[in-house]
């Protein structure tokens, strides 16, 4: 077995940043009242964070680029069929690139919908008056209802897959997203993870979360 550097440091805080987030906002969300304040706050994090992630797929390390991990329908289907090659299962395998594409995708038209949302009583997005009430009335229904069983759903998904990995094929996949390092059977090819490259993404961040916090305050009601 070969260790190799395959998720660099801005892949793994990304993630991680991402589940105290969306736990924070589950939280929040339930309580309602004041504690909306944090919901709208946290709210903006996670939005920063699927940002980055997507600039991120294409700067970022070796298996963080979507040119590496998003795979044909063709490779797909013979990865399912058991027809995988080893490079598959270095960084996320031909099914872990369609839960990620789906994670952001969803998790975009979440925190995308809460900026229009308005539930009517207290809180509204900051957003929400700057288009009709039919397109906040859909905003609403897709964040407090339709996507978010989506995404809880996929949540729950990605939990199993990680279990399913653990006890049926003997991988850990938590320890490398804590590491940055897996253990593999062949060598491959490791990802960039430098001072210069995590310099650069926390950069990379702090001015997308600066433009997002920006654009709210400046489109928001006054």
């Amino acid at each position: 077995m070969v260790k190799v550097r395959i998720w660099d440091l801005p892949t793994r805080v990304f993630h991680w940043l991402l589940v105290l987030c969306v736990a924070g906002l589950v939280v929040t969300g339930q309580i309602g009242g004041s504690v909306m304040q944090w919901h709208f706050r946290l709210g903006y994090v996670a939005l920063s964070l699927l940002l980055f992630r997507l600039v991120w797929g294409f700067v970022g390390g070796r298996w963080s680029r979507f040119t590496v991990f998003v795979r044909s329908p063709g490779v797909v289907l013979r990865y399912l069929q058991g027809r995988g090659t080893p490079d598959m299962e270095a960084g996320h395998s031909p099914l872990g690139a369609l839960s990620v594409l789906g994670m952001l995708t969803v998790g975009l038209v979440q925190v995308g919908s809460g900026l229009f949302s308005d539930d009517e009583i207290m809180n509204s997005g900051p957003l929400a008056h700057l288009v009709s009430a039919d397109w906040v009335s859909l905003a609403t229904r897709l964040h407090t209802s339709l996507n978010k069983v989506v995404l809880i759903a996929l949540v729950l998904l990605h939990v199993a897959a990680i279990l399913y990995y653990r006890v049926a094929k003997h991988r850990d996949l938590v320890r490398p997203m804590f590491t940055g390092d897996k253990e593999l059977a062949s060598v491959a090819e490791p990802a960039q993870d430098t001072w210069g490259s995590r310099t650069f993404a926390l950069c990379l961040f702090w001015a997308i979360l600066s433009g997002v916090w920006w654009g709210v305050q400046s489109l928001g009601p006054t």
